[in-house]
């Protein structure tokens, strides 16, 4: 599937779907490129009027909720429309792409709009890009990959589905050499022209089901992020369907297959000897040598599933030519975001780690496998998600359970059926407060050397904003466990 590319800007009829970060930011670039540009939404409340109203000065028309006709303005093609770009959230079944599709209209995102201006700004060369897609991990890798990158001197970002918006990056004034791009199954579906210097599949696990259809959608539209790779696609040795996904791809000649792994490497892999992260994919006569990248300590934290993506990082990196050492100390300047196994406090010989950004269950099991023994905070919305494979896999290291949120039955069953004899505690809330009730239970339940693990496998919007605030609420109910100790 490949996107008609366009040639020239100026005057073309463009509808943007979609009133967020992205499509505002694609909006104003086409604009600015001669575009007439049309942003529909179905929201109309004082921030979508809001944002309107700054587009309109630009000359950009938006619609917004409930038209004339009482058709809500995001299910109604625009009369003209020659390309609609969507934000990534807006499902493939939509109204507006049923009808972009009988009108023979293209539907493409913001990723795809980033490719295609890439080289719009004249005597600059375009970046190119080292991308990264998986179900989990996606944020932690580029961000590894971006400080080694930098660690190397390289002008580079950390964009895509974090940060600033990647149509401004391309677009803006600022020049790169490179840059990691973190790439969403959504942000691949729309961007069928995308082809990365080289890209890493860090992982597949069930996840955004109801949005594509089916595990074997989801799973086509991660492997688009290999397709037309110039350079390297690195998969994990440890899920076959990541190098599955290599072997289905349409690379350019040469482009090679690169694998990392927990244990030692083969040749063409990176991985772990003795506690060194070593690359055999990189190196002169990798049948028989390995050069040293890191230490596993180098790794923050270095808890298993994060040494994978520091190999993966390495990988991207040691594609694009960095050094070794480069790779060492863009590893060892990391620091990861709020929320993702962040250590809180220590209580009575019990610690505390918030991993809220755990939200699905293949995260929660990489969480969880990284202590000896815990006790679980899990709930939330599940998604569609089922939890006896999880449980499976995690009840040994389980001192007990404390269940929050609107589908914690799903895990209590599937704790009944596989882990009958962890205590399990069911709060029957699912208001804000129940994370300090939550944290007092899993105190109670903690002994000396255990960690009191927030690893929700779930989403947050039941009972929060989102993913931050219920890690926030999370280390603030430690922090009040802690002074009532004091």
């Amino acid at each position: 599937m490949g996107s008609r590319q366009v040639t020239s800007w100026h005057g073309k009829n463009i509808t943007v779907a979609g009133l967020g970060v992205s499509g505002i930011s694609a909006a104003r670039a086409l604009a600015g490129l001669g575009a007439v540009v049309t942003v529909v939404d179905n929201g109309d409340g004082d921030a979508h009027r809001a944002r309107a109203a700054e587009l309109g000065e630009q000359g950009i028309e938006v619609r917004l909720g409930r038209l004339d006709d009482g058709a809500h303005a995001g299910e109604v093609l625009p009369e003209g429309t020659e390309l609609v770009v969507t934000s990534p959230g807006w499902k493939p079944d939509s109204p507006l792409f049923a009808a972009a599709a009988a009108a023979g209209v293209d539907v493409v995102g913001d990723v795809e709009i980033a490719w295609q201006l890439r080289e719009s700004r004249p005597g600059r060369k375009a970046a190119p890009w080292l991308a990264i897609t998986g179900t989990n991990g996606k944020t932690t890798t580029t961000q590894m990959l971006a400080s080694i990158l930098k660690a190397a001197g390289l002008r580079t970002a950390a964009v895509g589905n974090i940060g600033t918006p990647i149509v401004d990056v391309v677009t803006g004034e600022e020049e790169y050499d490179v840059l990691a791009v973190e790439l969403s199954s959504y942000q691949l579906h729309w961007a069928p022209s995308l082809r990365a210097h080289s890209a890493a599949v860090l992982n597949l696990a069930p996840d955004h089901l109801d949005w594509h259809g089916s595990m074997e959608a989801y799973a086509a539209d991660k492997g688009r992020i290999y397709e037309g790779n110039t350079v390297a696609c690195v998969y994990n040795v440890a899920d076959q369907a990541t190098e599955d996904l290599v072997a289905e791809a349409d690379v350019e000649e040469g482009c090679r297959a690169i694998g990392f792994t927990l244990g030692a490497p083969g040749p063409s892999m990176l991985g772990v000897v003795d506690g060194i992260l070593v690359d055999r994919a990189f190196v002169e006569n990798r049948q028989k040598n390995a050069q040293e990248l890191a230490e596993v300590k180098d790794v923050n934290p270095p808890a298993p599933h994060n040494i994978a993506n520091a190999l993966a990082a390495a990988a991207l990196a040691r594609a694009f030519g960095v050094e070794p050492r480069a790779v060492r100390d863009g590893l060892r300047n990391f620091r990861p975001d709020a929320h993702r196994v962040a250590h809180v406090d220590e209580v009575d010989q019990v610690v505390y780690v918030d991993d809220s950004k755990a939200t699905n269950t293949h995260a929660a099991e990489a969480s969880l496998a990284a202590f000896e023994s815990v006790v679980w905070i899990a709930g939330g919305l599940a998604k569609g998600a089922t939890f006896d494979e999880l449980v499976q896999k995690s009840a040994k290291g389980l001192r007990g359970v404390v269940l929050i949120g609107a589908d914690r039955a799903l895990i209590a069953e599937a704790l009944a059926r596989h882990a009958p004899e962890v205590p399990v505690v069911d709060l029957e809330r699912t208001d804000t407060g129940a994370m300090l009730a939550a944290v007092r239970e899993a105190a109670r339940l903690a002994e000396p050397g255990d960690t009191v693990l927030l690893a929700p496998a779930c989403a947050s919007m039941d009972m929060f904003a989102n993913y931050n605030k219920r890690g926030d609420a999370f280390a603030d109910a430690v922090r009040e466990l802690a002074a009532g100790k004091a």
